[in-house]
């Protein structure tokens, strides 16, 4: 299964941010979306991800002045991506190898969707739970 399977089973409205806001506003998103990270677009192309763990590490080195810095100042940069006709398992294993949760799909140069080890995992579960069906079935027929 591809990337773009997995978007088009989840939809493919991206909830983004740009990098002229304040992190207070990125906060307020996150919570408001109850989401974990949006892709930072400027222009058409994405510029990095702002995740809670952008909004932790920065709060952490300065204290509440952090919500008042722009999103670019603290976002994670620059963003790792897939294309949608990328493997699902090797996009599992790209958030696996470089401890990530949040992958943005480019196609094209542009944002195309927004996906999270969640979406990745669910596959995979749905996956072997089809296959378990599949051999339960073969078994009980034969």
């Amino acid at each position: 299964m591809t990337i773009a399977a997995i978007l088009s089973g989840k939809g493919q409205d991206v909830v983004s941010i740009s990098g002229d806001r304040t992190v207070a506003e990125a906060v307020a998103l996150l919570a408001g979306k109850r989401i974990g990270a949006v892709p930072v677009i400027e222009g058409d192309t994405v510029a990095g991800i702002f995740s809670e763990r952008d909004v932790i590490y920065c709060l952490q080195r300065e204290g509440s002045a952090a919500l008042d810095r722009k999103v670019a100042e603290v976002m994670t940069a620059p963003a790792i991506s897939v294309g949608p006709g990328e493997a699902a398992l090797n996009a599992l294993a790209l958030m696996t190898k470089r401890r990530i949760r949040h992958l943005p799909v480019i196609e094209r140069g542009r944002c195309v969707g927004f996906i999270s080890i969640g979406d990745l995992v669910k596959y995979r579960i749905e996956k072997i739970e089809t296959e378990a069906e599949a051999m339960r079935s073969y078994i009980q027929s034969a």
